[in-house]
Formats: structure tokens, C-alpha cells, sequence
């Protein structure tokens, strides 16, 4: 019979589960601090002797990090999901910009019909909480907040899609974004039009996300990166014709 005895699961055991739930969903993020040894004990209800078997295990098994004097962060899970030597060709090749944008297109445009169909209320309220940021932040000269704001807007969609596979590689490919490995987020951010144009699509993805209009959400990420690609060919272009600019106009100054 395929029956087994029911042994009482150790404390430490069930802790460690509990917190590796939360590092898969995405809730308990890399470089994020756990709270300190007394509080997350009285927190979880079990001696800190019993936290600390758990968090020895989970360093063991690389989710957890410790720094000394500063405490137990979440691990670097993300920086492992492309070897360094792609990260260098991602960088020196421009097939890969508009491969990296193909790739986000198809998988942001699933997630957001997914987002649409399956997302709970608390999800949508925390989408519109961004977008409604970025619109404060839309009317600041300075386009930083709102960069930043737009990366944390996509990454709330792909949240409420509740896929945990396509929610760790998608935050590993903003994570490349943010190193500058694809291109300079900010460019995009630079023209009044652009940023306007940019603010608009966002309202439209929030807009089919909050009507739960699975088909509108996946054509407004669609067209949204779309935009994205033709911006970064109108720029890459611009910056070409500014190249050769500069060679005439030097060689004009020798003859």
C-alpha cells in the first residue's frame, strides 16, 4: 500500500518554505533586506534558533546572502540567468536591442492578456496606483521618476499575470535593461513628444487592464513596444547621420 507514516514537520522546515514561496512569487526580491533575526522570529511565531536552521539552509541553497554587519538579504538569483560572456555580446551587437524588444512584445503582450483575465482586484488597484504616478511624474522636467516608474508599471502587469516562470525571466531582462545592456532607458525619455507619446500608451494598457479586456490589453502592449523599436531605429539613425556630420565638418576644418 502506498501509504507512508505522518511525521510532525520541524519548524525550521516550514519556514524555509514559507520564505522560499515568497522569493518564487516574486514578492521577497533580490538584494531585498529580511527583517531582523527578533522580528521576522516573532513574525513567523518560532524560536530564532529555528529561524536560523532555516536561513543557514536557504544560504546553503543560494536564495539567502549575508552581509556582514548589515544583515540577510535575498540573493542575486536573477544575475545567473545569462552567462557574462552573452551579457557581453547582448551589449556589443544591436540585433540584440530589437531581438531583446521581439522578445518582450510576445511576452508582455501574453502577460498582460493574461494580467487582464486572471489579475485579483488588489492587483489592478496597484497597477493604476502606478500609472497614476507616472502621470504626477510626467508633469516634472526632469524624466527620471518617470523612467522608473515605467519600468515598475511593466513589471506590476507581468506580477498579476501570476506566472512565476515568466515573472523571474522577465525580471531578469529589466534587470539587464537597467544595467544599460540593451540601451539607455532614459533616451526614451528625453523629448517632451516622446514622453507624452509614451504616457499615452500607458494610459491605454491601464485603461483594457482595468475594463479586464484581455485582447485591448495585448494590442496596447503591442503597440506600445512597437513605438519603443521605431524610436530606437529613428535614434540609432539620428545618431549615425550626427557621426558623419561631425566627419565632414571636421574634414571642413582641415581643408
Amino acid at each position: 500500500m502506498p501509504f507512508q507514516k505522518v511525521t510532525p514537520e520541524k519548524l525550521s522546515s516550514a519556514v524555509k518554505r514559507q520564505i522560499e514561496k515568497l522569493i518564487l512569487r516574486g514578492i521577497l526580491r533580490p538584494g531585498e533586506r529580511l527583517p531582523a533575526e527578533r522580528d521576522l522570529a516573532e513574525r513567523l511565531g518560532v524560536s530564532r534558533p529555528s529561524l536560523r536552521e532555516a536561513i543557514a539552509e536557504l544560504q546553503d541553497k543560494g536564495l539567502l546572502t549575508s552581509k556582514a554587519g548589515a544583515g540577510i538579504f535575498v540573493a542575486d538569483v536573477l544575475g545567473n540567468a545569462f552567462s557574462g560572456a552573452l551579457i557581453q555580446l547582448f551589449a556589443e551587437h544591436d540585433e540584440a536591442v530589437f531581438d531583446y524588444i521581439a522578445f518582450r512584445r510576445d511576452l508582455e503582450g501574453l502577460a498582460a492578456e493574461r494580467a487582464a483575465r486572471l489579475a485579483s482586484d488588489t492587483d489592478l488597484q496597484v497597477i493604476q496606483a502606478i500609472y497614476d504616478k507616472m502621470e504626477a511624474a510626467h508633469q516634472k522636467t526632469n524624466p527620471k521618476d518617470e523612467a522608473k516608474l515605467d519600468a515598475e508599471f511593466h513589471m506590476a502587469i507581468i506580477e498579476a499575470s501570476h506566472n512565476v516562470v515568466m515573472l523571474h525571466m522577465i525580471r531578469s531582462m529589466f534587470q539587464l535593461l537597467q544595467q544599460g545592456v540593451f540601451y539607455n532607458r532614459q533616451v526614451m525619455f528625453k523629448q517632451r513628444l516622446t514622453r507624452t507619446a509614451l504616457l499615452d500608451q500607458h494610459r491605454a494598457i491601464n485603461t483594457a487592464l482595468q475594463a479586464r479586456n484581455p485582447e485591448a490589453a495585448r494590442s496596447a502592449i503591442e503597440a506600445h513596444m512597437d513605438y519603443v523599436e521605431h524610436s530606437l531605429r529613428d535614434q540609432q539613425k539620428a545618431d549615425q547621420n550626427e557621426a558623419i556630420a561631425r566627419q565632414r565638418f571636421e574634414h571642413e576644418q582641415t581643408r
